[in-house]
């Protein structure tokens, strides 16, 4: 009688517990999702790219800039070590963006920055200074590689004046021919869509 006992209470004990989970499986499913976001950088940026998607985060030159071109400038490095300052860019429209490969919300806008170099690769009138903000720099490089993105890699030499970068990521900027910021955006947002495109083309005409 006492295993039998013990096999009811048993079975009872496994039919409450599967109807904890029936009962409550969207909490865990979402709780189950959550975790997954806090601890994984690629799940966050996978949803952070569905957001994306909806269009809300299209980016936008509506509101223009009146900063002057001299505080604006900055020393930057290629891989090679080659130093140059965004002043010795004047007569090309720059698209400036501050990422780390530890970043979701940078991962999660990145392929909207490589269809957008894509696009404006071999315009002469258009500089690409995508700056790689990771601790080492190797990290950095190896993001580019596994995603097979193509946008080259800098990084900063010296202080960045606060009206570029404050040390929110990421944080875009664009330049116009005469080095005034004419966008400034920190947080992540699509630049791939058709409006900042014809933007970008209305600029380099400028």
């Amino acid at each position: 009688m006492s295993n039998n006992k013990s096999i009811s209470k048993e079975k009872q004990s496994a039919n409450k517990f599967w109807q904890y989970i029936r009962k409550n499986s969207f909490s865990i499913v979402m709780g189950t999702v959550l975790l997954t976001m806090f601890v994984s950088p690629d799940a966050k940026s996978f949803v952070l790219r569905q957001l994306m998607a909806t269009g809300l985060f299209n980016a936008s030159m509506d509101k223009k800039s009146a900063d002057t071109s001299s505080a604006n400038d900055f020393d930057f490095t290629d891989e090679k070590g080659n130093i140059q300052n965004t002043s010795s860019l004047r007569g090309k429209v720059v698209f400036i963006n501050f990422w780390a490969s530890w970043c979701p919300p940078c991962r999660a806008e990145f392929p909207s920055i490589e269809k957008l170099y894509t696009q404006f690769n071999d315009n002469s009138d258009m500089f690409f200074l995508t700056i790689n903000e990771d601790s080492d720099l190797p990290k950095g490089r190896a993001y580019l590689d596994k995603e097979n993105f193509s946008v080259p890699l800098y990084t900063t030499v010296g202080n960045v004046p606060q009206e570029v970068y404050s040390g929110a990521l990421p944080t875009t900027v664009v330049l116009d021919k005469k080095g005034k910021i004419r966008f400034h955006h920190t947080g992540f947002a699509n630049y791939a869509s058709t409006k900042f495109i014809q933007q970008m083309e209305e600029l380099i005409r400028e």
